[in-house]
């Protein structure tokens, strides 16, 4: 009965030959001995047909995946074919969770520490791409600005160069500066002079590598926006800004667009070398800004009068955010500690001489488009269901042309 199916399935499919119709009657079965690979380069191998099932021919190393921006950069390298691997030093369940950034075989977890150069060798050893974005916005017990920003850079840069890394992509930070100057702070921000002397680590053991400087990144759970939507932000019912927040320039940048121009450069061998600038497409006056975001967050009523005061004039804010740091040393309350007050009153100097994310093809984001999705989840009276334009639209802030470079 079976072989009178097949027969008539086959005169069917030979009489639709002309049109539609597909013939199989016979199923070929090698016999040969497996064949020797040509070779071994991974990057000559078949690479599919494109997707995260498909390989690019390129393996990264993503150093600080775990971190805020580690999340965007491993989704995009495994969006287009990349392999990734991933050195984790924490918790295994703080990076699982990438895991499904790229198909079965393609994200593979590495344990590493900082101070372990072979445990970086074993990271490092297949890719023919690094990735560094390890970095912290305050120093710890266990590592300060000069070991994670400056030694930790050196010894990936270093590592990767013996261990014969085509490139090397590190992320400073925008306004990096030998001797910043200071606002708050009398020594001003050692942040920004890690990054810079960071730097220099990373261009004298690896001189071909790519870096990048981003200004402040927003997106879902950064410490940018909702650094200023947090309570604890917040004094004495208001928000104590340097000058009320009239004399610093920012620049944000949202997190999709640095992470895609990470990407195009690590495919883009003409990126070695150079530096770019991670900024927004437009700049704006920090006080516009907070202003901008309480009226998104429904925050300028009565009930939630949080006006803008002048940080020179309150001592007891900065007595606030030193005892933050004292009391919760690893997990500040808030994202509030001294260091970050200083580097937030920074005006975003953006150079015209050095590219920035537009060279590398990226469309860049307005914050017009995004934060009004973002902070959504912190609007005031959230349990509240609004009834159709039963409030006014927020005004968007007032901005200065990103063409207008300092």
């Amino acid at each position: 009965m079976s072989a009178l199916v097949l027969l008539n399935s086959a005169q069917i499919a030979r009489h639709n030959a002309g049109s539609l119709g597909v013939l199989c009657t016979k199923a070929q079965y090698s016999t040969d001995a497996p064949r020797a690979l040509k070779t071994t380069n991974l990057a000559a191998m078949k690479r599919g047909t494109g997707g995260r099932s498909s390989f690019n021919g390129m393996v990264a190393t993503v150093f600080g995946s775990t971190g805020f921006m580690g999340r965007y950069v491993c989704n995009k390298l495994g969006k287009i074919g990349t392999q990734m691997i991933l050195p984790y030093r924490s918790d295994h369940y703080d990076a699982i969770r990438l895991k499904v950034a790229g198909d079965l075989g393609q994200v593979l977890f590495q344990f590493f520490h900082l101070e372990d150069e072979e445990s970086i060798r074993k990271a490092v050893r297949h890719s023919n791409v690094v990735i560094n974005l390890v970095g912290r916005d305050w120093e710890t017990n266990n590592f300060n600005f000069t070991d994670l920003h400056v030694n930790g850079a050196r010894r990936l840069a270093k590592v990767c160069r013996e261990m014969g890394v085509e490139r090397f992509i590190h992320v400073s930070a925008l306004n990096a500066s030998a001797a910043p100057e200071p606002l708050v702070l009398k020594e001003g921000s050692k942040f920004l002079k890690s990054k810079y002397y960071g730097e220099l680590a990373v261009r004298d053991e690896f001189p071909d590598a790519t870096i990048f400087r981003p200004a402040d990144i927003y997106g879902q759970e950064d410490r940018f926006i909702r650094y200023y939507s947090h309570t604890w932000r917040k004094h004495l019912a208001g928000i104590p800004l340097w000058h009320k927040g009239e004399k610093t320039i920012k620049q944000p940048v949202f997190c999709s667009d640095v992470a895609q121009g990470i990407v195009n450069a690590a495919r883009d061998p003409e990126t070695a070398g150079k530096i770019y600038q991670a900024v927004g497409p437009r700049r704006y006056y920090l006080s516009e800004l907070v202003d901008w975001f309480n009226r998104v967050m429904r925050k300028e009523t009565k009930l939630f009068s949080y006006g803008r005061y002048d940080l020179r004039w309150d001592p007891s804010f900065m007595l606030k955010a030193k005892l933050t740091e004292v009391i919760c040393p690893s997990f500040k309350v808030g994202e509030l500690h001294p260091e970050r007050v200083e580097r937030e009153h920074v005006t975003d100097v953006v150079l015209p001489s050095i590219p920035t994310l537009e060279d590398l093809d990226v469309t860049l984001t307005k914050m017009e488009d995004q934060i009004p999705w973002e902070l959504r989840p912190y609007r005031a009276a959230q349990y509240y269901d609004a009834e159709l334009d039963e409030f006014e639209k927020p005004a968007p802030p007032k901005y200065i042309e990103a063409t207008t470079r300092v």
